[in-house]
Formats: structure tokens, sequence, C-alpha cells
């Protein structure tokens, strides 16, 4: 799609996360081709070639730096994008800390790291945008979770540094969904599946981009009664 034509349907408008790069590079680009305004945010847009190029295809793609550990940079932002009215906002960050330790071996300082990111992140994004998913007629908060976060879903025990930050996130959304029922925002959390990425690994089962397309999907077809739901990136509704 060329620049005239992703420019006649601005229409709708979305911010996210973790753009840079993995699932949320997919989507970005998904929501671009689709005509939507892109507000995409990442730590290191200098270093974001993949990202940076979609700007000579669209010029509805902003890029915005932000580490959303940085909870003042988050709300300078939004002061920034004060006018803005998001029809859906998609927090993408994430990070999975260490790998390959066991019960006993808990890095307790990495352990905050991936909480701040996973789940204290995620609560201050919606918080700081609440006004401009208002503004979107109400809009749609989502956020990037995990099955792993799931309690049922756990049979093999281990991983307590993400599931435990997955979990965490998971609690937040819904009680987002309740606490913005009044004003008509959704709020959902969403499993984008085992994704060949840097996070998900060379073993994964599907790639960024099948897995964007399927939370595109997702998201398109929610209705008011979905909010609160953990749903997976085909449209499941997944155990808490």
């Amino acid at each position: 799609m060329d620049k005239a034509a992703s420019a006649s349907h601005p229409n709708k408008h979305l911010l996210i996360t973790g753009a840079n790069r993995g699932i949320g590079l997919a989507l970005t680009t998904l929501y671009l081709k689709a005509g939507w305004q892109v507000d995409a945010c990442c730590r290191d847009p200098e270093s974001a070639d993949d990202l940076n190029a979609l700007t000579s295809t669209f010029d509805t793609l902003q890029i915005h730096e932000l580490d959303v550990t940085d909870h003042a940079a988050i709300d300078a932002l939004s002061t920034e994008l004060a006018s803005r009215e998001f029809d859906l906002v998609i927090n993408n960050a994430g990070y999975y800390g260490p790998k390959g330790y066991r019960f006993g071996g808990t890095d307790m300082d990495e352990w905050r790291k991936v909480l701040d990111i996973n789940t204290l992140a995620p609560l201050k994004i919606a918080e700081a945008f609440q006004g401009q998913l208002l503004a979107g007629k109400p809009g749609v908060y989502a956020a990037l979770s995990s099955k792993v976060g799931s309690m049922t879903d756990n049979t093999s025990g281990g991983g307590y540094i993400y599931r435990s930050s997955k979990a965490a996130l998971n609690a937040v959304i819904k009680s987002l969904s309740i606490d913005l029922a009044p004003q008509g925002i959704i709020a959902v959390a969403l499993h984008p599946g085992w994704v060949k990425t840097e996070m998900g690994g060379p073993n994964a089962l599907i790639s960024s981009q099948e897995s964007a397309q399927g939370l595109f999907d997702v998201l398109a077809a929610l209705k008011q009664e979905d909010s609160g739901k953990f749903l997976n990136y085909d449209g499941q509704v997944l155990p808490w």
C-alpha cells in the first residue's frame, strides 16, 4: 500500500508498545496496511531499522521513544499525544527474563525487572492513556499476556518469574475490565501463541505474522461482553 492509499483511510488510531520487532512489528504492519494511523513505541527508535523502514511507505506511522519502565516518560508521551482518539491501545512490550533456572535458583533482581515490564507498565499505560481511549468512541485496551500465566494450564511447574508476571497481568486486566466498564472501554488479555521470536525461540509453532493476523482478527471482532476475557490468538477463551 502506498502513502496515498494509507492516508486515505485515517479513520482508526492505534497506540502500540514494543513495536520494533516480532509480534509488535507484525501488528504495526498489519494495522498500517489496514489504513490505521499508528503511534508505535520502542525503546531505541534509532536502531529500529525495520520499523523505520515502514515510514517510507506509510505516512500514517509515527514512532516514539518509550521505555515502559519509565513512568514519567509514559506520562510525558500521554501529554504529547493528548489530542489523540485511540480506538485501540496494545501493550505488547514484554520481557521473559532468565531461562533454564530451577527451584532454588531464582534471580530476585530479574524477577523485579520482569514484573516491572510485564505487570506494572501495562497498568501505568492504561491509566496514562485512559482519556485518549475514552475519546476513541470509546476504545479497546489489549495486553499481550501468555498462556503460561494460566493457573489451570500450569501442569509442569517452574518458570516462576515469567509465569507470575503474566498471571499478575491477567489479574490487572480483569480488574481494568470491571473498573472501566462504566466508561465503555473494553479490556482484554491476549495469548499470541507460541511464536518464533527471540523470546519464543526457533522451536515455536507459528510465525509473528500468523500470530499478528490472528490477534488482529480477534480484536476486530470484540464486543462489550468480551471485556475481561483471556483470549487465544484464534479467539478461544483461555482459563485463568
